[in-house]
């Protein structure tokens, strides 16, 4: 690290002065160890680094950028383009993945769905926990899930007729607002409609959040 501070500044300050500045901060250091240090090859454990880098910059892009620590180290024994693959610590894994600048999906808990007014719901429940229904049209349910992609977060809205299990109606979204549920509504109504049924007699239920 100290002969990579002095190769960073010696342009501005010069190699002399670095070290005697180093020096009197306790970090004694001469400059003929930096320019023996320079002199040096690069050590093995530096030339195996920076084959490791090259292999674990293309794991983690062939990927889809989705592995972290954990699955880049499994991945890493399994690579035929490193014949020693297995000797690789998860700890180099980790130190080469954060010099990089890598990191897998995090796995952090997703957005809340079900967000309760703060105003007073006056609407009667019809349904009293009884999902059954003796025949189709006669009560359908909703609900709102969601999923990850790689622009962001997408809601997906979703009607189900109880009695015959069908997705009568969904749509998706990328913002979590009322038409994500009327829209999905509104095409299971125009479907069942279009197809010459009767949903006169229909109770929706969904729960607050939708």
């Amino acid at each position: 690290m100290i002969v990579k501070y002095i190769e960073q500044h010696k342009d501005e300050y010069g190699v002399e002065p670095i070290c005697a500045a180093l020096t009197s901060a306790e970090l004694s250091v001469a400059p003929s160890t930096y320019y023996a240090a320079r002199s040096r090859p690069p050590s093995a454990r530096a030339v195996r680094d920076e084959d490791l880098r090259v292999v674990i910059a293309k794991v983690h892009e062939d990927n889809y950028g989705v592995y972290g620590i954990r699955k880049m180290h499994a991945q890493l024994a399994r690579e035929p383009a490193l014949a020693d693959a297995r000797s690789v610590a998860r700890c180099t894994t980790q130190r080469l993945m954060k010099d990089l600048g890598l990191r897998g999906i995090s796995r952090a808990k997703g957005p809340r769905t079900t967000i309760p007014g703060s105003g007073p719901d006056t609407r009667p429940d019809l349904v009293d926990r009884d999902f059954t229904a003796d025949a189709p049209d006669r009560l359908w349910v909703a609900d709102i899930t969601y999923c990850r992609t790689f622009a962001g977060w997408v809601y997906a809205a979703f009607i189900l007729d109880v009695c015959s299990r069908r997705v009568v109606g969904w749509q998706l979204s990328t913002s979590l607002r009322t038409d994500l549920a009327l829209d999905a509504l509104n095409m299971g109504l125009w479907t069942r409609a279009h197809d010459g049924h009767d949903t006169s007699a229909l109770v929706h239920h969904s729960d607050r959040g939708v």
